[in-house]
């Protein structure tokens, strides 16, 4: 048996992906079609036997052409995966039914998915509910609506493969200030006042982020914390995660690589999307006014002048969250 799994967006997804990996990899061989924003994801995900990565015009932001060479570039390449059935794993706001055309397109035999639209001879096997439960087991309804399930003993939690050692000493908080969608985050000044404050609470703090965001994670970090901003891989995070005592971040990937590891959250969450599907999956403590007016935009910039409500929150609730989780 070989499964095609498309998860075609970010980092964070492409890990609440990971349950419905592992119950289709239970069952034989597991292609995952990712985007450019979540191949290194795909990459430590347990199950994964190959990545095959897309840019997707009707997913990624900001969005590329629509160019025919391009469509039939992928729609040959999925035609020689040989998949005996795909899985099109989306959010709410996204539409299964191009990716299906294409995969029909390719001959592939079976393909299932959540969609509101009517699909006629696109999806096989289509569920019609969307129900508000976290994104993970959104992803795993798909997987068991296909017939797969996950192997005994395995509880469903996100997962990856072992990440490398952190090579960092002691015990400490990470800080993750960084988002790909500034909505989603706190503003740069309230970070560096929770690292002073955690600081002052007895906490060594080091500041993680990409090597698009070492100006941010200098700022940050200041003169209390250990700056780690554009010195590690995904993978190397994962490590750094996985050795702290507790990870304070915005709604962003590694949030869930957070969870993924097995390290508790301190979740600073604008309500741009329900918490109740894109909360850690696992153990953590949400922060932010969830009845702002922002609440179910999607806004990407936030549409309130002062960003309330992220920014009401005191950088001393962040000090006795991390105390709460790491008791």
């Amino acid at each position: 048996m070989r499964t095609l799994v498309a998860r075609l967006d970010s980092d964070g997804d492409v890990l609440l992906a990971g349950p419905a990996v592992r119950a289709a990899a239970a069952a034989g061989e597991v292609v995952l079609l990712c985007g450019p924003s979540g191949v290194q994801a795909a990459e430590l995900l347990p199950g994964v036997t190959r990545i095959v990565e897309w840019e997707c015009p009707w997913i990624v932001h900001p969005a590329p052409d629509v160019r025919p060479v391009d469509i039939e570039a992928v729609t040959a390449l999925v035609h020689g995966i040989r998949a005996d059935v795909a899985l099109i794993l989306t959010s709410f706001h996204q539409s299964p039914l191009p990716l299906a055309l294409m995969l029909r397109l390719a001959g592939v035999p079976k393909i299932v998915a959540r969609s509101t639209d009517y699909p006629g001879s696109l999806l096989d096997v289509r569920l019609r509910d969307d129900p508000d439960v976290p994104e993970a087991q959104r992803a795993l309804e798909v997987a068991r609506a296909a017939g797969f399930e996950l192997p005994e003993g395995d509880d469903g939690r996100l997962a990856v493969v072992e990440p490398p050692p952190s090579g960092l000493s002691g015990p400490y908080v990470v800080v993750h200030p960084g988002a790909t969608v500034p909505a989603r985050t706190w503003s740069p000044d309230r970070w560096a006042k929770a690292v002073v404050a955690l600081t002052a609470a007895g906490h060594r703090v080091v500041v993680t982020g990409g090597p698009g965001e070492t100006e941010l994670t200098g700022h940050v970090a200041g003169a209390c914390g250990t700056d780690l901003g554009g010195r590690t891989t995904f993978r190397e995070l994962a490590g750094v995660l996985a050795g702290a005592g507790a990870v304070v971040v915005g709604n962003t990937g590694p949030a869930h690589l957070a969870a993924a590891v097995g390290t508790p959250v301190v979740s600073l969450f604008a309500p741009v999307v329900p918490a109740k599907r894109w909360a850690p999956h696992g153990e953590h403590v949400l922060l932010g006014d969830q009845n702002a007016p922002c609440r179910d935009t999607r806004a990407r910039e936030c549409p309130v002048p002062g960003h309330p409500c992220l920014d009401q929150v005191d950088p001393a609730e962040v000090v006795a969250a991390v105390a709460e989780v790491t008791a």
